[in-house]
């Protein structure tokens, strides 16, 4: 088990299957953990629940980050009440699918505004914070298609994308201040979505993965508390696949 004793991290996307298992892993390991969403009554049972399961409390910090004031906001007030910020995990996420051609602009502009604009506001916020103390984490999650592409999600894509790009750019630029910025892109990984698909939908889907099954939330928890802990502090600027074999770049 990786120690992050001390550490003080903020999850976005905290009320979902992945945002919950990565909260769990790093409180587990010792860290102040807050997490954030949209869904409060969510955000609330999950952090009862992660106090129950570890002994550790878990900061609640609703937010909508389609709003560029109360993203900055947000930061601020992790800081105000936790101290300053160690781990950044970008997890929130959102699609709006439809074909290229029958794509909204709003629809564009919505998925990007939350998946890549939110994420750039907060990583600068961070790195300011991180910078002169010359220590962090960022951790930003992006997604298997963000390489391959998919049909009906040219808005996904395109966040996904340019979030690993964002982030290699940050890495380069913070390197020398001992802040690393990396992602995550998972693939197929067990959700309400997944749940949610017919059986005979759910085999052809696992058909295409080589290890033949759906992955776990704890499959990607476990890549960011390695990649918080201080035995990653060699790696920046890379993009972890957590995929089944799905896609080997």
């Amino acid at each position: 088990m990786f120690s992050l004793d001390g550490y003080r991290v903020l999850i976005t996307g905290g009320s979902g299957s992945i945002g919950r298992a990565i909260a769990e892993a790093m409180a587990s390991c010792g860290a102040e953990v807050s997490i954030s969403g949209t869904r409060e009554d969510v955000l609330h049972d999950i952090a009862d629940g992660i106090e129950k399961n570890t002994g550790k409390s878990v900061l609640v910090l609703p937010c909508d980050l389609t709003d560029h004031t109360k993203t900055q906001n947000l930061l601020r007030t992790f800081e105000e009440k936790l101290g300053p910020i160690d781990v950044l995990v970008n997890n929130a996420g959102i699609n709006k699918d439809s074909l290229f051609s029958r794509m909204a602009l709003e629809d564009f502009v919505l998925v990007n505004e939350v998946n890549l604009r939110a994420a750039f506001t907060l990583m600068q916020g961070a790195v300011a914070s991180m910078g002169p103390r010359r220590f962090g984490r960022i951790i930003n999650m992006t997604s298997v298609v963000g390489l391959t592409g998919n049909i009906g999600q040219a808005n996904y894509c395109a966040s996904k994308a340019g979030l690993i790009g964002l982030s290699k750019t940050v890495a380069l630029e913070y390197a020398k201040r001992n802040v690393t910025v990396n992602c995550v892109a998972p693939g197929a990984i067990r959700s309400p979505m997944i749940d949610g698909m017919s059986e005979q939908a759910r085999d052809r889907f696992i058909s295409r993965i080589p290890m033949g099954r759906i992955g776990e939330p704890e499959d990607v928890a476990g890549i960011c508390v390695f990649l918080a802990s201080k035995v990653a502090s060699y790696i920046t600027g890379q993009t972890f696949h957590i995929n089944g074999g799905m896609l080997m770049p």
